[in-house]
């Protein structure tokens, strides 16, 4: 489904934040990606939702290899992937409505008709009344936003669902609610996830498999290891 290798990225070429990473992610899989706060996990999510082109490496979605980023991805491969970020506020539009920012993606690539009956179906997957879907982003809490923002990630149907630190900002409950809209979704979807966080419990329980960071984490990670080399580093036989 997902493959990244060797991919190097950041915003200044001279001093790259993540350096020769790959990781792979299966097709209906569920991987979380554990690690602590600065280490570059939320970048190479970007560069896995095609919102960030990597300085090296190659992605491979689908079997196709990637070759644009952002709008110079063919839509087929733009739609396919859903993103949520960790702090809603800073990715929804304060000027829409909780309505319009679900539609958003529905109405940018042509599919008015189904804003109505899409929306008022997520709506209801994420716990949203008609009331809270009519306010704005300034009118709600975190957690409604959240959902109004996971909605918008599933409105499209992504065969691809990128959680980046989604439940950080989220009290206990909340998070439960929509790490069970996420498992809903991919139970009548098939789709794959990538669940960035640093929560470890969180992550163990949610997804198949957990894969740490870099080899500071090997003793930890049951599952393997994210390396500086680029690869997966299967976890050390018990002593």
């Amino acid at each position: 489904m997902l493959e990244l290798t060797r991919i190097t990225a950041g915003y200044d070429r001279r001093d790259p934040v993540v350096r020769d990473v790959s990781l792979h992610v299966g097709a209906g899989e569920a991987v979380g990606l554990l690690g602590p706060s600065g280490c570059g996990k939320s970048t190479l999510a970007k560069v896995a939702a095609l919102l960030h082109r990597p300085d090296a490496g190659t992605m491979t979605l689908d079997s196709t290899v990637i070759r644009g980023w952002r709008h110079r991805a063919p839509r087929e491969q733009r739609t396919s992937v859903g993103v949520v970020f960790q702090q809603p506020r800073l990715s929804a539009d304060p000027r829409l409505s909780l309505r319009e920012l679900i539609a958003q993606p529905l109405r940018s690539t042509g599919r008015r008709r189904d804003v109505p009956a899409r929306v008022a179906e997520l709506a209801r997957s994420v716990g949203l009344s008609e009331e809270l879907l009519e306010r704005r982003p300034h009118a709600v809490s975190d957690g409604q936003l959240q959902r109004a923002c996971l909605a918008r990630a599933l409105v499209l149907r992504p065969r691809l669902l990128i959680c980046d630190e989604m439940t950080a900002m989220l009290d206990a409950s909340t998070t439960a609610a929509l790490v069970a809209v996420v498992e809903r979704y991919r139970a009548a979807s098939g789709a794959a996830l990538l669940a960035v966080g640093h929560d470890r419990v969180l992550l163990e329980r949610w997804c198949d498999r957990t894969v740490g960071w870099d080899e500071r984490e090997t003793e930890k990670a049951p599952t393997g290891t994210v390396t500086a080399g680029g690869g997966l580093r299967p976890p050390a036989a018990p002593r």
